[in-house]
């Protein structure tokens, strides 16, 4: 084990976008007894990361009354129209300056499990690797673990690109780890992907 240590890491959750598809605020549906954002977080929290901040835009107001745990910051997005990109950006950079890490979480996968989290963890403390990525049968999924030397590289990145450039240029440096469930590449875009997953 490297001396990489988790009180470094952040999880950045994105929770600014609009939820076109859905038609209406979708982190703030019922899941599992809470909301899709309480879900999320307390998903976070049963991991080895203690360190949260929650990237809001979209139903702003409505959102952080749901995150009643004081030690979770949150960031505004004030670019949220413009993709998840601006969310990613908007969260490294609100993040200290000497953040070790950084798991990236969209706010919309309430189904990853605490145990997925730690997975990548421990791949990042034990690889030395930079970027870690989950896998299901040969499919890159969610969430994404980048070390803090890329935070230059991810502010350079446009939109048309999105985060998933950030691999394919420094690949050298990537580590994929095979998941066992599928929850890695599913997320809740429309009304049809949140009935399947709470039923």
């Amino acid at each position: 084990m490297s001396g990489r240590s988790v009180s470094g890491l952040w999880a950045v959750v994105l929770a600014a976008g609009e939820s076109k598809r859905m038609n209406s605020p979708k982190l703030l549906l019922p899941f599992d007894g809470k909301t899709i954002i309480e879900t999320v977080i307390d998903n976070i929290r049963g991991s080895v990361i203690r360190n949260i901040m929650v990237v809001l835009g979209y139903s702003f107001q409505e959102t952080r009354l749901l995150i009643s745990d004081p030690e979770v910051k949150t960031c505004y997005n004030s670019a949220y129209r413009e993709g998840m990109l601006s969310s990613v950006k908007c969260g490294i950079n609100s993040l200290p300056v000497d953040f070790e890490a950084v798991i990236v979480i969209q706010g919309d996968q309430p189904m990853i499990p605490s145990l997925v989290i730690n997975e990548l963890v421990f791949a990042w403390q034990k690889s030395q690797k930079g970027i870690i990525i989950p896998v299901f049968m040969g499919k890159r999924g969610h969430p994404i673990l980048i070390d803090n030397k890329y935070k230059t590289d991810i502010g350079k990145l446009n939109a048309d690109e999105g985060l998933h450039a950030l691999p394919a240029k420094f690949g050298d440096d990537l580590l994929e780890i095979e998941i066992n469930t599928s929850v890695i590449l599913r997320d809740i875009d429309t009304r049809e992907d949140y009935l399947k997953e709470i039923t």
